[in-house]
């Protein structure tokens, strides 16, 4: 089995009444699973590219009734690009997304501002290229990349996520405790 998205939010400690963003959003397989954990006091951000992946999520929201899903057209490797307030949400989702981009570390930064203090970012991309369905192998992000990617940016690493197969995840936090050393 490949990536599980009810599997990856089950490990990613998502709560009733929390703002979510989902970058890189693509069909909403995330974010429309997040909106019934987030529940109607919380929300959903669906940050994306493409109109039309856009379009779709968010007539399968309203659909569904999840009026707390909110879409944005957004390019996550442009300063600011996701739309978002600087540390206004809870959880960030990056599924899929970094093997697709040319500066993968833009990503990160985003993801980290939008952050709200001791916040968590889940990463979940391939691990391979499985017969032609992933990405082509030159595209690949390893665990390891991925791994400097953020922990460069500045946030800690948490734990493993168990992603499925052909995928690894992550967890990082955006850490607010203060420096060692200084009283």
């Amino acid at each position: 089995m490949f990536s599980d998205p009810e599997k990856v939010i089950g490990q990613m400690f998502v709560a009733e009444g929390m703002t979510v963003a989902d970058f890189g959003a693509g069909a909403g397989f995330y974010a429309l699973r997040l909106a019934k954990k987030v529940g109607p006091y919380g929300r959903v951000f669906a940050v994306d590219a493409h109109p039309d992946y856009l379009r779709k999520i968010k007539n399968e929201a309203v659909r569904a009734g999840h009026e707390q899903v909110e879409v944005i057209q957004g390019d996550l490797e442009a300063p600011k690009g996701s739309g978002l307030v600087s540390a206004s949400v809870d959880r960030v989702i990056i599924s899929n997304v970094l093997f697709q981009a040319d500066k993968p570390e833009l990503i990160v930064k985003e993801a980290k501002r939008v952050l709200k203090h001791d916040g968590k970012i889940a990463v979940v991309d391939w691990s391979d290229s499985f017969s032609h369905i992933g990405p082509h192998p030159d595209h690949v992000i390893t665990l390891d990349e991925a791994k400097s990617l953020f922990e460069e940016s500045g946030l800690r690493f948490e734990c493993y996520l168990d992603a499925g197969s052909h995928h690894y995840g992550m967890m990082y936090v955006h850490d607010a405790s203060p420096q060692q050393g200084f009283f």
